[in-house]
C-alpha cells in the first residue's frame, strides 16, 4: 500500500491505494493518520486526485472526474448510495432520506446513513453534503467539525 499526505483546511489528510486512490483518511483529534509498518510513502502517487483536490480547497473545483483515478470497493447498495452523493450539486446539501428517495429504497435512510460511514473516499465522494432531515449536521468520519468546515467551504463560493 501507498500514501501521501496533502494538507487542507480539513488537516493533514492521508490518501492511500496500491495503484489507484482508494481511501481519504482524516486527522483525528488534529493528529495525522499514521501509516501501517508496511505502507510506502511516495509522494508522486495520486496527483490528479491531489491537484483537484487542492483546486476544491482553493474554491476552483465544483465536481470531481477522478473515475480512472479511483478504486471504490462496496456492495451493490453502497455503490448505489455514492453514485446518487455524486451527484449532490457543489454547496447544497440534502438528506439521508432524499437519497433513500432516489435509489427507489425510501425506507432506507438508516441503511443510507451507514452507506455513508463506509465511504473511503469523503469529498471526492461528498458524504459531507447529507444532513439529518432536521438540518442537523449528522455523522461524519471525519468528525462533524470537519464536515462543517467543507460545508462551510462550499458555502462560501
Amino acid at each position: 500500500m501507498k500514501y501521501r499526505y496533502i494538507t487542507s483546511q480539513a488537516g493533514l489528510l492521508m490518501l492511500t491505494g496500491s495503484h489507484k486512490l482508494e481511501r481519504i483518511y482524516f486527522p483525528k483529534n488534529g493528529e495525522k493518520k499514521v501509516p501501517n509498518s508496511n505502507w510506502v510513502e511516495d509522494n508522486t502517487m495520486f496527483s490528479k486526485a491531489v491537484a483537484q483536490l487542492n483546486d476544491y480547497f482553493n474554491g476552483g473545483l465544483k465536481a470531481f472526474d477522478l473515475e480512472s483515478e479511483i478504486d471504490i470497493q462496496g456492495t451493490y447498495f453502497q455503490r448505489q448510495v455514492w453514485q446518487e452523493l455524486v451527484k449532490i450539486p457543489y454547496g447544497t446539501t440534502t438528506t439521508y432520506g432524499e437519497i433513500a428517495t432516489r435509489i427507489d429504497n425510501p425506507n432506507a435512510s438508516r441503511a443510507v446513513g451507514f452507506a455513508n460511514g463506509k465511504n473511503m473516499l469523503p469529498i471526492i465522494i461528498p458524504c459531507h453534503r447529507v444532513i439529518g432531515k432536521n438540518g442537523s449536521l449528522t455523522g461524519f468520519a471525519g468528525g462533524l467539525n470537519i464536515k462543517q468546515i467543507l460545508l462551510e467551504l462550499e458555502s462560501s463560493d
